[in-house]
């Protein structure tokens, strides 16, 4: 009889979403966390300014600051602090993490899970609209701090920033492990000195601090009418980043990224946003760049090279983001196989994605080269935020109804307060797409697309090659009675999941009619958590004529080694020595053609992106020395 064994009850030593406090984390978290929403005050109060028509009057200023005061107080404190970050998926967090949260908590209802599948993969395909602005937009309004210095570098402004950003992304190849430890530091003196200039400007015009009431920003909502939608697209600005508190829980923990916020980052936003409004009150002409302005000329270049630092940091935290993303949607099943370099042995988050690197910068050189400034960036920067928010409201829905088990009527007073948020905030940042609001959303719909047709392709690619998936026990009962020739060693098989008898297998037999003296079919299954634990990742079982159904699973976190899973299945009494063992794959190159599933063009794409993919060899780190690869052609 077939008996099956269970990996050993170890537990690796990952990051758990439950950490205690400590300030070490706290202060690693301003490095990573924070940068995008951090570096905000460089342009979104500008922006706001510069999008009302009357000007800078007292009424419009307190109004600005009002409405920015309690943006933030309801979108970033409320929202993502207080609610979003109890959402998390065994303690990790991010767009793809709810939307499998959510999932799991909505029912079996075909309908449902479509709506909810969508909905999730417009907002992880809209972050990279948002990647893309970020380093454009944060780089180069650090580097306009220069033209305030002197107009002699405003000609250069330009060629500074493309030089920073492209030197960025070619460093991405050596990770940022050894740089990275500055990060924290660098960014807590970034939020003193947003702290102390917002101070010295408040202490000049303390009345400012009236724009706390929130009949400030009614009245100014009041009194503009429609009008008031333009500066409402710019406020969004203020908000950027909102969701990287969510998305990096598995990093740090809720409670550093919470202390974090409420004790250094929250206070130094406000008092900066009210700094740049008292200073804008006392001298109105500083309305054309009131960050830059409000430190004495001496102190300007200093302020450039610390924002620009901000701003890297910014940037590196966007970046190492969208590499996050990618491995969670290849791990899921949305996108295909990409070659994923480790740059740290010691941290398993610090990964390399060239493919996604080089995307992201031809994407963002474009950005730079096309708007030229900041100001003309900041149309194209609010519609791709609020609409990754508005997506992650929704979701949040479904996990409050469903998962929470929420009353009714709470989900509707919460859910429906952010939404109606949301909305606002969407229906003002829909005002810009024509002036450049059109691009996020250019990527976004490419980058969903390619998603949706690569799930599509995979499931029709399945139902073609496995219309009846072969059974196991039947074809080793085959084999019994005219068994083949018996060679020495080992051969391991994968096996996608569901699939029987792997193709390499019968292939390998009806051509070369050899059958190795020991067989493994490897199934690597991967989950929609984000880490399995050790003692639940490995199920063993054994079968007659030296077959071994191995099968090992993994959250959308964790990259699969293989070697590395020979070895650690020693324990279950399966030993191998990995010169002896040789490796069968199956290479797919798809034919398109005009059968029912996917338009043709779609069947295009899906059949160069299969075949552009990266091969199962590379990317679960088979020894290439020891791989049998056999080409199977599938028509679709």
């Amino acid at each position: 009889m077939p008996h099956r064994r269970h990996g050993p009850d170890e537990r690796p030593k990952a990051l758990e979403a439950t950490k205690a406090f400590n300030p070490g984390l706290a202060i690693a978290a301003l490095g990573v966390v924070y940068g995008d929403i951090g570096t905000s005050p460089l342009y979104a109060f500008r922006e706001s300014l510069a999008a009302h028509p009357a000007g800078p009057t007292e009424a419009n200023v307190l109004g600005l600051l009002s409405l920015i005061f309690w943006a933030i107080t309801m979108v970033v404190t409320t929202k993502y602090v207080v609610f979003v970050m109890r959402a998390d998926n065994k303690g990790e967090g991010g767009i793809l993490a709810l939307l499998a949260l959510a999932l799991r908590s909505a029912g079996k209802s075909a309908r449902t899970r479509r709506f909810l599948t969508v909905a999730g993969l417009l907002g992880a395909a809209l972050f990279y609209g948002d990647a893309i602005i970020t380093p454009a937009i944060s780089v180069l309004s650090a580097v306009e701090g220069l033209e305030v210095t002197t107009p002699f570098f405003k000609p250069f402004v330009v060629p500074i920033t493309l030089v920073i950003l492209i030197a960025l992304f070619a460093f991405q190849r050596h990770g940022t492990g050894r740089i990275g430890k500055y990060f924290g530091p660098i960014m807590t003196v970034w939020f003193l000195l947003l702290a102390a200039t917002g101070i010295w400007h408040i202490a000049t015009y303390p009345q400012v601090l009236a724009a706390i009431n929130p009949i400030y920003a009614g009245d100014f909502i009041v009194r503009h009418g429609f009008v008031a939608l333009l500066p409402l697209g710019a406020i969004v600005l203020v908000v950027t980043g909102a969701e990287a508190l969510y998305a990096d829980m598995g990093h740090f923990g809720v409670q550093p990224i919470r202390t974090s916020w409420y004790g250094l980052v929250l206070p130094a936003l406000l008092l900066n946003y009210f700094g740049q409004g008292a200073l804008v009150l006392t001298t109105p002409a500083a309305a054309v760049n009131p960050f830059f302005l409000m430190v004495p000329k001496w102190g300007l270049l200093p302020l450039c090279i610390l924002a620009t630092a901000a701003t890297i940091i910014a940037s590196q935290a966007v970046i190492s983001g969208a590499y996050s993303l990618a491995q969670q949607a290849l791990q899921l099943g949305y996108l295909p196989r990409l070659e994923i370099s480790h740059t740290s042995e010691a941290e398993r988050g610090q990964i390399y994605l060239p493919a996604v690197n080089w995307m992201l910068l031809g994407a963002i050189v474009a950005l730079v080269l096309w708007f030229q400034s900041s100001s003309k960036l900041a149309a194209a920067y609010g519609i791709a935020v609020i609409s990754t928010m508005l997506i992650d409201t929704l979701l949040l829905f479904f996990v409050a109804r469903y998962h929470w088990q929420w009353h009714v009527s709470k989900v509707a007073i919460v859910i429906g307060f952010f939404l109606a948020v949301d909305l606002l905030f969407f229906s003002a940042a829909s005002l810009k797409i024509l002036e450049g609001g059109w691009v996020p959303l250019l990527v976004g719909a490419v980058v969903y697309n390619v998603m949706s047709i690569w799930r599509r392709g995979r499931t029709i690619l399945f139902k073609t090659l496995y219309p009846k998936p072969p059974s196991l026990t039947e074809f080793i009962g085959g084999l019994s009675e005219s068994l083949p020739l018996r060679v020495p060693g080992t051969a391991v098989y994968l096996a996608a999941p569901g699939e029987g008898v792997p193709h390499a297998l019968i292939h390998n037999l009806r051509h070369n009619q050899v059958l190795h003296e020991r067989v493994i079919l490897l199934t690597i299954l991967v989950e929609d958590v984000p880490r399995i634990d050790r003692g639940d990742r490995y199920t063993a079982e054994e079968l007659p004529l030296g077959f071994h159904v191995l099968t090992a699973r993994f959250g959308f976190m964790e990259l699969p080694d293989v070697p590395n899973i020979l070895d650690e299945c020693r324990s279950l009494g399966l030993s191998f020595e990995i010169n002896k063992t040789s490796f069968f794959v199956s290479r797919l190159r798809v034919i398109p053609a005009e059968k029912p599933g996917m338009a043709m063009w779609r069947e295009r794409l899906f059949a160069a992106m299969l075949r552009n993919a990266a091969h199962a060899t590379d990317f679960f780190r088979i020894p290439n020395r020891q791989v049998v690869e056999l080409e199977l052609r599938v028509e679709i």
